[in-house]
């Protein structure tokens, strides 16, 4: 625990340029003009001196930890942070005694910052919860999960969630101008000459997160020497060379797993190899078990194709066993070949929904015993009656006798008009 946030003996000219920029002004920020445009709660909030406890969530490099650092620098508590990482029951109960004896004995008010929320278990969340109600502290917290899955509804009920959105690529050009143009905290007196097309690159590969296209320019700037004239002339190969691999919003534990999974299942659903294969790709280029996308796909295969392609689910098999068997990366190859196949295939949904039929009906319908002809008739035929009257359908024209499968009979299964479900149709209608 530090009881200043930031402090202020790190000479500027060795903090990181992401550390040095931080905004000082309200119309420095890049993006979230939702939140911080004109007119808008946040800001008119920061603005009046009002501003309450609230959870800042959204992605890395998004501008949480400027904003917050914004209010540290504009108000006068005292600024305690914690790191949830690191931090455990014992320095919650010590921050917040302290700040509750400032605030009775000095009317001081502490801001407590509390990074990487989403670490804390329900137990030292719930530590929390008096000093947020009775408004001890000025708590801020920040993460980049869905604070719905990790942030407790008793503590959310107490304070104010506002949602970061990745930066666009024009606040990201913002972010650069302003890096190349500020004399006493950018780049300036580096003379730095950026390539236009080195700037698109670097932007485009930062993926939303501004701290790493500040991170990448700065690592140009500095390993690059000046020429004869003192101009350091960063390039398109000295960008790539800076950041080489485009920053991939994912994790795995995440709501970001849920997020892709869920666009992966309905592009194949909605017929879009393409999108179906870049999602896939995204999630795979993040380190996702390729298992765990050999399962959806066979669920899909079933859910969504169905008997309208009854090859659909021998595909996904096929896939799924491949995959155990070659790995990563020759896996992506017939993981490629069921998603293309399920995506073009003609769908139905109709074994789905007839199956959930079937179970809503035996779950809270009316009880049916099974009838004595459709019943074991091993060891009871003779004593009890089971298989009496039982027509075997082979003894039949067509192998097919018609009797009483189930009482009170209710069709469940409603087959579709497309692909191998046709056929299926028309068999049904015949019979």
């Amino acid at each position: 625990m530090r009881d200043e946030l930031f402090p202020t003996s790190t000479p500027l000219e060795i903090q990181p340029l992401a550390a040095r920029l931080a905004p000082k002004k309200l119309e420095d920020f890049a993006g979230q003009e939702s939140l911080l445009g004109p007119g808008k709660m946040l800001r008119r909030l920061i603005s009046a001196g009002k501003f309450n406890s609230a959870l800042f969530f959204g992605p890395p490099g998004s501008g949480k930890t400027a904003l917050a650092r914004y209010i540290a620098e504009k108000t006068n508590a005292r600024v305690v942070e914690l790191n949830a990482v690191a931090a455990g029951v014992a320095d919650l109960k010590k921050a917040l005694e302290q700040a509750r004896y400032d605030l009775s004995a000095q009317s001081r008010r502490t801001l407590l910052l509390i990074d990487e929320i989403h670490h804390f278990n329900r137990t030292q969340q719930d530590v929390l919860l008096p000093a947020a109600e009775r408004g001890d502290v000025l708590l801020i917290g920040l993460t980049t999960e869905n604070p719905s899955f990790y942030v407790n509804a008793a503590l959310l009920s107490r304070i104010t969630a506002f949602e970061f959105q990745p930066l666009s690529e024009q606040d990201l050009q913002k972010i650069v101008k302003r890096a190349l143009s500020d004399k006493e905290a950018g780049l300036d007196r580096l003379h730095l000459e950026l390539a236009p097309e080195a700037a698109r690159h670097l932007i485009a590969m930062s993926g939303g997160d501004g701290r790493k296209l500040l991170n990448a320019l700065e690592l140009a700037a500095l390993s690059t020497a000046p020429d004869a004239e003192g101009k350091r002339r960063i390039s398109l190969e000295i960008a790539e060379e800076s950041i080489q691999r485009r920053s991939i919003r994912y994790d795995k534990k995440s709501d970001d797993h849920y997020d892709h999974i869920s666009a992966f299942i309905k592009s194949v659903r909605g017929g879009d190899p393409d999108a179906a294969l870049y999602w896939m790709a995204k999630m795979l280029s993040a380190g996702e078990d390729p298992r765990f996308i050999a399962r959806r796909i066979l669920i899909c295969a079933s859910e969504d194709v169905g008997l309208a392609d009854f090859r659909a689910l021998l595909v996904a098999q096929a896939a799924f066993s491949a995959v155990e068997f070659l790995g990563m990366p020759e896996a992506r190859i017939p993981l490629a070949q069921a998603v293309i196949y399920i995506a073009t295939a003609p769908k139905s949904s109709s074994a789905y929904l007839a199956i959930d039929a079937a179970l809503q009906e035996a779950q809270k319908g009316p009880a049916r015993e099974v009838p004595l002809h459709l019943r074991d008739a091993t060891l009871d035929r003779k004593t009890r009656g089971h298989g009496a009257g039982y027509k075997y359908p082979h003894d039949f024209p067509r192998h097919y006798a018609p009797q009483e499968y189930m009482p009170r009979p209710i069709q469940f299964f409603q087959p579709g008009e497309l692909g191998d479900e046709k056929r299926i149709r028309e068999f049904l209608k015949n019979r």
